[in-house]
């Protein structure tokens, strides 16, 4: 079920700035990015704290205004359009996995996953549903609510829930930060699943160097400027870029 006739890249940057004030002073959280992610491809972003990490991630997600420069999603523009707009934009275009699984405890497994298509009054695609939900592993779990379920089985619903409107991209905001490193390896190889099978674009925000290393390329950041990225990242790769970004 991967996209036919998509864009060559899902997310394109071009010397996006964001600048915000904390008490007298001028805060440069991001500082002239220009970036191109493909279509169907994996991508950690990582950096030292303060980096500029959370607020890249807010940008390209329509959850936080640059200063200045463009973004294209999907071949649109995000620049200039209303809150209102960019609440929609989000509810249709773009999936949403947090460290925090924030599902809704009275609901089902399968309530829970087409939420966002409830939400935006659409039909609920019942194969589309039921082909997600088998490639999360969650196909007998549909009618469960999320305390019947562990850690690992709620993240895969949020997954679900994320992919349940076919997006132009899955942002994951340390997906594995709640969970053990056994039940984390499982999401993070669901979330190359996602990628590799079913041809979704998915930026992903990590401090786990083991965690970025599922990624096809890791992009560092420092200063809110781009810092270099590796590509087939290994782990013991990732983490020694790390330690020579914290020491610089």
């Amino acid at each position: 079920m991967a996209k036919s006739g998509v864009l060559q890249y899902a997310v394109q940057l071009d010397s996006v700035t964001k600048k915000y004030r904390s008490g007298r002073n001028e805060v440069h959280a991001l500082r002239g990015i220009t970036a191109a992610f493909p279509t169907g491809s994996f991508t950690a972003v990582m950096g030292p704290s303060g980096s500029g990490k959370s607020t890249f991630l807010n940008c390209v997600a329509g959850l936080d205004h640059p200063t200045s420069g463009h973004i294209l999603l999907g071949g649109t523009e995000l620049s200039g359009r209303t809150e209102a707009q960019l609440t929609e934009f989000r509810r249709d275009r773009i999936g949403f996995v947090f460290q925090a699984y924030n599902l809704l405890s009275a609901l089902t497994v399968e309530d829970n996953v087409t939420m966002p298509l409830r939400l935006a009054d659409a039909p609920v695609d019942h194969q589309h549903l039921s082909f997600v939900l088998s490639a999360v592993g969650l196909a007998e779990h549909r009618t469960r609510r999320p305390n019947q379920l562990s850690g690992g089985q709620q993240q895969r619903v949020a997954i679900a829930r994320a992919l349940i409107t076919r997006p132009d991209l899955v942002c994951a905001d340390e997906p594995t930060g709640a969970l053990d490193s056994r039940t984390g390896r499982q999401v993070l190889a669901l979330l190359r699943q996602v990628v590799d099978e079913m041809g979704q674009t998915v930026l992903m925000v990590t401090h786990d160097p083991v965690a970025a290393a599922q990624a096809d390329t890791v992009v560092f950041l420092a200063d809110g400027q781009l810092a270099g990225e590796l590509r087939a990242p290994t782990p013991e790769q990732v983490a020694e870029r790390m330690t020579r970004l914290g020491e610089a």
